[in-house]
Formats: C-alpha cells, sequence, structure tokens
C-alpha cells in the first residue's frame, strides 16, 4: 500500500480513535483544571464528543483537499468558513437563541458533505465557505446550548475552535494523501459519512 494511503488512513482512523476514548470522558473533565486552562481544555474535547459533529468536521477537511484544482490558501475557504459559523452559531446558543431543526440539520450535514466527498464538487472558495458555513451554524447551535452556563466562556470557545481546525487539518492531510489514491477510497470514506446522516435522518423521522 503506497506511504500516502497509509497515512491517509491512518489520520481517518485515529479520528474515530479519538471519537471512542473521548465516549468515555466526562463532560466535567475540564473542571478539574482550575480556572482558563480548565475552560480551554473542556471546550478543546467537545467537539471530539460527538460522532455527528467530527466526522462532519473531517469531511469537510477531506472535501476541500479532494475538490482542490491545486494547493494554496484555496485549501482553506471551507475549514474558515465552517470555523467561521461554528463561532456564532455557538454565541447565538449561549444567548438562549433557539433555532427549529437543529439536530436534523446536523444529521444533514452529514449526508451532504459525505455526498460532496464521493463527487470531489468543485466550487469557488467563497461558495464552499457558505455551503458549509451554512450547516456550522446548526453545529455551532448544538455546541452553545450545551455548552450554557460553563465558566471562563472565552475559553471555552477558544478550545473548541482549536479542535474544530485540528480536525479540518486532519481532514485535509488525509484528503490530499488520498488525491492521488485509487478512486474507490476518498469515495468510500465520503460514502460512510452520508450514509452516517442518513442513519441519523431516519432516527430522526
Amino acid at each position: 500500500m503506497p506511504t500516502k494511503t497509509k497515512t491517509a488512513l491512518f489520520l481517518i482512523a485515529a479520528c474515530a480513535l479519538s471519537t471512542r476514548a473521548s465516549a468515555h470522558i466526562d463532560h466535567d473533565f475540564g473542571a478539574a483544571v482550575h480556572g482558563h486552562a480548565g475552560a480551554l481544555l473542556s471546550g478543546a474535547l467537545h467537539p471530539l464528543t460527538g460522532m455527528d459533529h467530527l466526522a462532519a468536521m473531517v469531511a469537510v477537511g477531506l472535501w476541500s483537499a479532494l475538490a482542490a484544482r491545486r494547493a494554496g490558501p484555496g485549501l482553506l475557504w471551507g475549514p474558515l468558513g465552517f470555523a467561521g459559523m461554528l463561532l456564532v452559531g455557538a454565541l447565538l446558543g449561549l444567548q438562549g437563541v433557539h433555532i427549529p431543526a437543529v439536530e436534523p440539520m446536523i444529521a444533514a450535514s452529514l449526508l451532504v458533505t459525505g455526498l460532496l466527498v464521493v463527487t470531489r464538487w468543485q466550487v469557488t472558495g467563497i461558495a464552499a465557505a457558505v455551503i458549509v458555513g451554512a450547516f456550522a451554524l446548526f453545529h455551532g447551535l448544538a455546541h452553545g446550548h450545551e455548552l450554557a452556563g460553563a465558566p471562563s466562556t472565552w475559553a471555552t470557545l477558544s478550545g473548541m475552535l482549536a479542535a474544530t481546525l485540528l480536525l479540518h487539518l486532519a481532514g485535509l492531510g488525509a484528503g490530499w494523501a488520498l488525491r492521488s489514491a485509487n478512486v474507490w477510497l476518498p469515495r468510500a470514506a465520503g460514502a460512510a459519512v452520508a450514509a452516517f446522516g442518513v442513519t441519523l435522518l431516519a432516527q430522526l423521522a
């Protein structure tokens, strides 16, 4: 198996393992560390405690790398658009703002981003940011509602954004390594994310 393919599979596996491990971490684990450090840690762990959030963030990175025409800053439009709107949604959630259909939209984001990975649909950078950013708003709202009342809000949000960007970078690295691999590998990864989205939508129906 080519080295790049092994690297990509390792990155994807590492993300999956981190989700399984974090499932056993108490959401208040950050409280064991006092002050801003504890809040930063709690925020960083938060995106890792839900497979739906983690899969969407990694898929955005995968799509950005697979659909890119060339290496360069254009790779970052999707991840930055997602992270920016995630922050907006989290701030709204912290303020108690409620928008209907948050959970269905999160599930739909998995279906859409999975299909984007499968098709490697190429769009402009701004369009990529808008597409994933629209879904990121709902991910952010969910996080904001769950983090409401947490101490050191800005430290918590900073940790959450840092973890989000790291997940995007993991997806970018895996996607870039898979660009020249067998076509079925990235398509299989995208199909798995899309199927997960369909499963969640069926459960919510």
